[in-house]
C-alpha cells in the first residue's frame, strides 16, 4: 500500500534522526537517506525539494517534541526547584529516547550552513534556559537558594550539566542510564547550592 505525503515525509524526517546518530549529522545525505528508506533520490525530493528543506523539517520535529515535552513536565507541579528538576529530567528523557538531538545541536558544519537550522535550535535551547532562570528566580524568592547568584548564571551551569551529560552518553558506549546519571548530577548541584544559602543562614 502506497504511503501518504505525510507519513512518507514523517517517515524521513525519522530516518534522517536515526542516521544523524548512527553516522553523524555532517555525513547525512539525501541520496543516503533515500537509499535507507528504499526510494529513489527523486521520490525524495519530491517530498522535500532541497536539502536545506529537509533539515528544516527535521528541526521542526526536534523543537516541537522538546516544546512538548516541557509542557507536560510542568503540568501540575508548582514548587520551582521541583519545576527545575522536572524540566532536566524531561529534556533528558527526549535525549535518550533520540540520541541524535545533541549531535544536531552541536553540529558546528551543519548548523553554521543552515541558518534556519541554527536559529531554530538557539531559540529553543533559549527558551529552556529561561524556563530554568525564571523557576530559579522564584526558588530565590523563597530563600532557597544564594541570593547574590544571578538566577541565569545558575541556568547555563544547569543547562551545561545536561549537555555535558548528553554528549557524554551519546558520544560513549550508552551501558548506564543517561537519565539517572544526569538527574543524579543534577541533585548533587541543587543540594550544594541549598546548602550553600542554608549555611549562610546559620553564619
Amino acid at each position: 500500500m502506497r504511503k501518504s505525503a505525510e507519513l512518507r515525509k514523517a517517515e524521513i524526517v525519522a530516518t534522517v534522526l536515526e542516521m544523524a546518530d548512527r553516522i553523524g549529522p555532517d555525513r547525512v545525505t539525501t541520496a543516503a537517506v533515500a537509499q535507507q528508506i528504499g526510494v529513489t533520490q527523486a521520490a525524495l525530493f519530491r517530498h522535500f525539494p532541497s536539502k536545506a528543506e529537509l533539515w528544516a523539517a527535521v528541526a521542526e520535529q526536534v523543537t516541537d517534541t522538546l516544546a512538548t515535552a516541557w509542557r507536560t513536565a510542568l503540568e501540575d507541579v508548582s514548587d520551582p526547584l521541583e519545576r527545575v528538576r522536572a524540566l532536566v529530567a524531561a529534556q533528558l528523557a527526549l535525549i535518550a529516547r533520540t540520541p541524535a538531538i545533541p549531535m544536531l545541536l552541536f553540529s558546528r558544519e551543519l548548523t553554521i550552513e543552515n541558518d534556519l537550522l541554527r536559529g531554530a535550535f538557539q531559540e529553543r535551547l533559549g527558551a529552556f534556559h529561561e524556563m530554568l532562570a525564571a523557576d530559579l528566580a522564584a526558588a530565590q524568592t523563597q530563600g532557597r537558594i544564594p541570593a547574590d547568584l544571578a538566577p541565569r548564571d545558575v541556568a547555563y551551569l544547569l543547562s551545561s550539566l545536561v549537555q555535558g551529560a548528553a554528549i557524554r552518553w551519546a558520544l560513549g558506549a550508552r551501558k548506564t542510564s543517561m537519565e539517572e546519571t544526569g538527574l543524579a548530577l543534577l541533585d548533587v548541584q541543587l543540594r550544594l547550592l541549598q546548602r550553600q544559602e542554608g549555611s549562610r543562614r546559620d553564619a
